[in-house]
């Protein structure tokens, strides 16, 4: 296959930047499952921006470099909450309804922040969003999606026949006479048709969402298994600050959690419409750990439950909703009140049992502020990438507008370019000289393992390790045991992969080992407690040392 743009996964980030540049090219998505299957499906709280009269960008600025312990960019904190309104009302114009009140968009406030300026969609904003988002896609005759096509490594120098020392006339104008370094599209896995493509574009831009399935306990889908930051790091991408892995403190309280769960998450905007942080027998705790009680940043408040969940031997803690009132909390909260009715809880009369789950990576691939990775040719957006916006910990809500503010940036940066980016040619004929020279899909010698178990123990392993010793509180000891047991199962899986035929389990158990390797390998570096990485034996923020972004590349 050939297009100008592809465009890996179908969350906010791919989608918004497809529509946008459905204008200049052809443009192909590719998603390992349904479209709609993404983190930002299950996106419950809303988007943070400026809209209130009683809030400035500044103020804005402030509660994220705050939340972010002092490692945010700001420049890329001041793109994002300086363009946020005008992104918030093309969204509305595409067919966004978020919720209103009196006519005027109806503002949240969640834990962090100093000010009302989370816009949602009752608390479905995700859902909300994807469904617009999908409308427009199907209406638009320059964008193609195709389900069920699992990404599997970019095409780099690596993937170019070794007997042609030239590549095609015009496609080595479109990569300005440059083969090292970049990026010319990937291989990927047809999984109705059990067979391996090529897709070769002009630009590849990766939106392949997060990582949370590398934790026992996620708010992220199934299909969240870090196969972004996997394939980019494997291409030879900068990697950064893997270590700061946010678990949101208040996700459903299940006794039975399978392999793939996704647990449900009960929103902080839940918080911050009055809901109180108590223990089993009542009484609240969070007064103990900060002034700002249950609204303290995501990092704090895991870390308190995780202590009293710890002093006390419980196995959750729980939220009492009855400071909102009934009638708000069905109103406001419809989807979590029905799930929790479902599951034998009614929060009208009843306190929601709560545990932190694995929820975001604030690290990733590192890009520039116009998306571009350390890959010629080759973008990232949303949660696989490491713009700078989050810092050691996620401000709640600020990553949708990361998403469609940085899905802007590359857009404005392939038009502005086009001209270098796309020579003059007609109807693809250089990608189509340039598709012979990209070598097919080898994998002779391989068998059909019908090893399922293997497969599924190793994944289990990895999401026990990594709940064990790479959680919310960690230590040196710790690491060092994941890393060694880690760094063996890695290099199992590389030998089995190497001699099996490609299936979607064995993909994803690949990017599942490398994706923590690098989570631990990341916190190893990093000995001091900042954010969310926080270390029992050193304690303490060292800014001598530490106040900079922890770099991962290939070796």
């Amino acid at each position: 296959m050939i297009t100008d743009f592809l465009i890996v996964g179908s969350g906010i980030a791919g989608l918004s930047l497809a529509l946008k540049l459905s204008t200049l090219g052809k443009v192909l998505i590719i998603t390992k499952k349904r479209k709609a299957e993404s983190n930002t499906n299950y996106a419950q709280g809303g988007i943070a921006s400026v809209l209130a009269p009683d809030d400035n960008f500044d103020l804005h600025i402030q509660d994220t470099m705050s939340c972010g312990g002092d490692l945010c960019h700001l420049d890329a904190v001041e793109k994002i909450v300086r363009e946020g309104p005008t992104r918030i009302y093309e969204l509305i114009d595409i067919g966004v309804k978020f919720t209103q009140k009196n006519g005027h968009l109806l503002l949240g406030k969640e834990g962090g922040h100093t000010k009302s300026r989370i816009v949602h969609a009752k608390d479905l904003t995700g859902k909300e969003i994807e469904r617009a988002l999908l409308h427009e896609i199907s209406i638009n005759k320059n964008i193609e999606v195709k389900e069920y096509y699992f990404a599997i490594d970019l095409l780099t120098e690596r993937n170019l026949k070794k007997n042609k020392h030239k590549l095609g006339k015009s496609y080595r104008h479109t990569i300005e006479n440059r083969t090292k370094n970049a990026c010319y599209g990937l291989y990927a896995y047809n999984v109705k048709a059990k067979k391996v493509e090529k897709i070769i574009a002009r630009n590849t831009i990766l939106a392949t969402g997060g990582l949370g399935q590398v934790y026992l306990h996620t708010t992220n889908p199934a299909i969240a298994t870090g196969d972004g930051f996997a394939m980019g790091y494997r291409a030879g991408c900068l990697v950064e600050n893997m270590e700061f892995v946010q678990f949101h403190p208040t996700s459903l309280y299940e006794t039975v959690i399978d392999d793939d769960t996704q647990v449900f998450l009960i929103s902080e905007a839940v918080r911050g419409a009055g809901a109180v942080l108590k223990t089993k027998d009542g009484k609240e705790f969070m007064h103990k750990y900060d002034k700002r009680k249950s609204l303290a940043p995501r990092d704090i408040v895991a870390r308190a439950i995780d202590n009293e969940m710890k002093k006390r031997g419980d196995k959750c803690v729980y939220l009492d909703t009855s400071p909102i009132g009934a009638e708000k909390l069905k109103k406001e909260f419809p989807n979590i009140y029905k799930t929790c009715l479902s599951k034998g809880i009614d929060i009208t009369k009843e306190m929601i049992p709560v545990v932190p789950a694995a929820h975001y990576a604030c690290g990733g691939i590192k890009v520039d502020l116009e998306g571009r990775t350390s890959l010629k040719n080759l973008f990232a957006c949303g949660e696989v990438s490491m713009t700078g916006l989050h810092g050691a910990n996620r401000l709640a809500s600020n990553s949708l507008l990361e998403a469609v503010v940085f899905s802007d940036a590359i857009y404005k940066y392939i038009k502005k370019n086009i001209l270098t980016i796309f020579p003059k040619v007609s109807k693809g004929k250089d990608l189509k000289n340039f598709y012979s020279d990209v070598l097919d899909w080898n994998d002779k010698g391989t068998i059909n393992a019908d090893e399922w178990v293997l497969i599924s123990h190793d994944k289990r392993e990895i999401k026990e390790i990594m709940n064990d010793y790479v959680g919310i509180v960690r230590n040196t000891v710790r690491l060092q045991r994941a890393f060694r047991r880690i760094k063996m199962m890695r290099e199992e899986i590389k030998e089995y992969y190497k001699r099996t035929k490609v299936t979607v389990e064995l993909l994803e158990l690949r990017n599942m080992v490398l994706t923590a390797y690098m989570i631990i390998e990341s916190a190893m570096k990093r000995k001091e407690s900042r954010g969310l990485h926080y270390m029992l034996d050193y304690p303490k923020r060292n800014d001598n040392k530490f106040k900079k972004d922890t770099r991962l590349v290939k070796h």
